[in-house]
């Protein structure tokens, strides 16, 4: 019997929040902690984009047989485009479609395992609540290098590349394309410049982390600091995701991207990331990637999709600027401008336990360990109220 009186498992520190936060029975209760869009009202919506795609694979469609293991080649097309944009080589990079942004890391965590199996993933720090127990779960030995500095609440540059610069030719370093979870702290162009050219000399390989496409400058801006990275080296891995940047976070739709200096070595690797999936899930989703593949191959789709994409991305930097006004005058002698500068969806106020606890047992406002508040999920009727509550819970701590 391996179930007789077993101890229940914790929940997840993320997901749980929303099950403590549904069973909240105080008016006033706010839900700053799992990070999924929302607007104004408190839905996330279905984007129109995705409703007319899916009408036409409504019409469109005659079959659900299975999908190849990698995806269909349409898929690939589409997400390599995206992902590098136009002038990429051709080539360069081999993509199997996972089901999600979470299953392209896992994807790549059992690659890894298989074919650098002695090798350690270097994690920033802090990073993705997920990020550890994903390759700790393929048995990789995990990390971390210092990512935030504690006192600006901005990229750690000098201590991160000094870290870089010291890890050995057969480790992996996980990097956050764009907006940085949990943080929003984003790493600088000449920061990229600088990672870049130590990865080149260092031999590591990067793992990019690209969740967030379009959610911090813009779908291209956003690619900058990857496309600097892979200028310099000859591999990475690239994990991306559909389900912020469309709002398919149901249809679990992401993809691993295989970048090699040759595309035949592209292609060999796929051939083992195919093994991969096929232990995992065999073969992935149909629904959701043929959505995605359909937006990004019409013209007028992708057009509307991205005017969709420049809407969150407009409401969630304005949500951080009604905080970081709203602090800044309740709490003049202190520095909020960390708020404004952070980008993507969430912002990292830097929080003991002590204080998140005071915010959700006074205020009932629910956020990740460490002051991760989801800054889309913010209505922007009730900002008085948080930054009421932030600034009670500031007074209350020294500054600096």
């Amino acid at each position: 019997m391996i179930f007789s009186g077993i101890v229940p498992a914790l929940a997840d520190p993320i997901l749980g929040l929303t099950a403590a936060w549904r069973q909240d029975s105080r008016p006033a209760k706010l839900n700053l902690g799992v990070g999924v869009f929302m607007d104004d009202a408190g839905r996330t919506p279905v984007l129109e984009s995705v409703k007319r795609a899916e009408r036409l694979l409504l019409d469109a469609e005659t079959t659900k047989t299975y999908l190849p293991i990698a995806g269909t080649p349409a898929f690939a097309d589409a997400v390599s485009a995206l992902v590098f944009g136009p002038a990429f080589p051709a080539g360069r990079a081999a993509v199997l479609q996972t089901p999600g942004g979470t299953g392209a890391l896992a994807a790549a965590a059992h690659l890894l395992a298989a074919l650098r199996p002695d090798a350690a993933v270097y994690l920033p720090d802090p990073t993705w609540g997920n990020h550890k127990a994903i390759f700790a779960a393929a048995g990789l030995p995990v990390a971390p290098y210092p990512y935030l500095d504690p006192a600006t609440r901005t990229v750690a540059l000098d201590a991160l590349c000094n870290a870089l610069d010291r890890l050995p030719a057969d480790a992996v370093v996980l990097l956050h394309a764009c907006c940085h979870n949990p943080t929003g702290a984003e790493i600088p162009p000449d920061g990229w410049a600088s990672i870049a050219a130590i990865a080149a000399r260092r031999g590591w390989l990067p793992l990019v982390d690209f969740a967030y496409q379009g959610f911090g400058e813009g779908i291209a801006p956003d690619r900058a600091g990857l496309l600097a990275l892979l200028s310099a080296v000859p591999e990475a891995l690239v994990c991306s995701s559909f389900s912020k940047n469309m709002a398919l976070y149901s249809e679990r739709v992401g993809a691993l991207s295989l970048v090699a200096a040759d595309p035949d070595d592209a292609q060999a690797a796929l051939t083992h990331a195919r093994r991969v999936a096929r232990t995992l899930w065999s073969n992935p989703p149909r629904h959701g990637a043929a959505i995605a593949e359909t937006i990004l191959s019409d013209d007028a789709l992708r057009t509307l999709w991205l005017s969709e994409v420049d809407a969150m991305r407009t409401r969630i930097a304005g949500n951080r600027a009604l905080i970081a006004e709203g602090l800044s005058s309740r709490l003049p002698d202190r520095d909020f401008s960390f708020l404004a500068a952070q980008r993507g969806m969430f912002s990292y106020l830097g929080l003991s336990t002590a204080q998140v606890a005071r915010l959700h047992n006074e205020y009932a406002i629910y956020m990740v360990a460490g002051g991760r508040i989801n800054v889309a999920g913010l209505p922007t009727a009730r900002t008085d109220y948080l930054c009421d509550a932030l600034a009670a819970i500031y007074r209350d701590t020294p500054a600096g």
